[in-house]
């Protein structure tokens, strides 16, 4: 095929528009029987279910490591690239940590489809890590029918500023640093079913870097951190008060949503990681009666390269929330965390 025809990417993906993760309930089947490390040294391992893993190697420095890689949600190489990245480089962010290095992870159909679609993806990738002040260092590529692409990045962290998911206290507050939406939204691009604004709109809300949100919070109380990807805004945030031993609670009306998502979610375009993670958080989650199922699912929709979710000092939520407005982040004040009900979830 000729790099000059237009081509739908999202059109050789098999599972759809949103690139999920296997689902939570899915996962936790499959690694419950592993133990984590004896090693002193493993600062973050699997326990809580944390963004990235952390290995201490002194005093003063660890290391964060992370890795993530998709099928196409959107139409666009060098965008799908830079998506990619953006949404591999947050998980270092999400820890409070610098990202350092990157290596490429492809499967690309290399027979059928032309080379130049592949190098407009790692051109994407390539501008996106070098907007993190991050190196790329290599990959590994793999002839496959199905084109896959992600990052393996590693990052730098001082041992005693290490945010976790797992360290939230009753009294924070929750800021939300991107808006939600984006798997009903890339689902529907599949189906042809946005504009040109709309394709542009989510498609820079997924390829922003979280850097400013991470950089702009470490001048503040910040207990506890997360970012919102495949699992939903509901399902992240589950893992943090269960991680952190305490409840939450979610304003809905708070909550930023992208435009149209919920004529689109009632229109029939919501994933299956959608309709997943609303199933795994279902028991633990407290929905209003009145609540729509499209609502539900709004809020329990698959992400890509989705905001942070801080855990911040109720006393200065505030002034981080104002912070990050001023600094150009779509932050919203979401709720807060509670004593009452340990690992659940209201919604208000």
């Amino acid at each position: 095929m000729n790099a000059n025809e237009k081509i739908k990417l999202t059109s050789l993906s098999s599972k759809g528009g949103c690139g999920c993760k296997i689902g939570p309930g899915d996962l936790s089947e499959v690694v419950k029987g592993l133990r984590g490390s004896a090693d002193p040294n493993l600062l973050v391992g699997i326990d809580t279910s944390d963004d990235a893993g952390v290995y201490r190697l002194s005093d003063e420095l660890a290391l964060v490591q992370t890795v993530d890689f998709f099928t196409p949600i959107v139409d666009d190489p060098y965008a799908f690239g830079q998506i990619a990245a953006a949404n591999a480089i947050s998980d270092i962010y999400a820890m409070g940590g610098r990202p350092l290095t990157a290596l490429n992870i492809v499967a690309f159909p290399i027979d059928t489809l032309d080379k130049q679609i592949l190098a407009d993806i790692l051109r994407g990738a390539a501008d996106k890590v070098g907007e993190a002040g991050a190196t790329l260092v290599g990959g590994h590529s793999i002839d496959d029918k199905e084109p896959k692409f992600g990052l393996a990045v590693t990052g730098l962290i001082h041992p005693d500023r290490i945010k976790t998911n797992a360290g939230a206290r009753p009294g924070n507050k929750l800021i939300l640093t991107k808006p939600i939406g984006v798997g009903i939204m890339t689902t529907s691009i599949k189906k042809d079913q946005l504009s040109e604004s709309e394709i542009e709109r989510v498609t820079r809300v997924m390829s922003t870097l979280n850097k400013t949100a991470a950089e702009t919070m470490q001048h503040y109380e910040v207990d506890a951190c997360t970012d919102v990807t495949g699992f939903g805004l509901m399902g992240h945030a589950l893992e943090m008060a269960k991680g952190s031993g305490v409840g939450i609670r979610i304003r809905e009306a708070d909550v930023p949503v992208l435009p149209r998502v919920r004529e689109l979610a009632e229109s029939g375009y919501v994933p299956g990681g959608t309709k997943k993670n609303y199933q795994h958080v279902q028991p633990h989650v407290s929905f209003p009666e009145t609540m729509s199922q499209v609502d539900r699912w709004v809020l329990c929709d698959a992400v890509t390269s989705g905001g942070l979710l801080i855990a911040v000092s109720g006393e200065q939520a505030e002034s981080l929330l104002d912070a990050l407005l001023t600094a150009g982040v779509e932050a919203s004040l979401i709720g807060e965390t509670v004593a009452d009900h340990p690992g659940q979830i209201v919604v208000a």
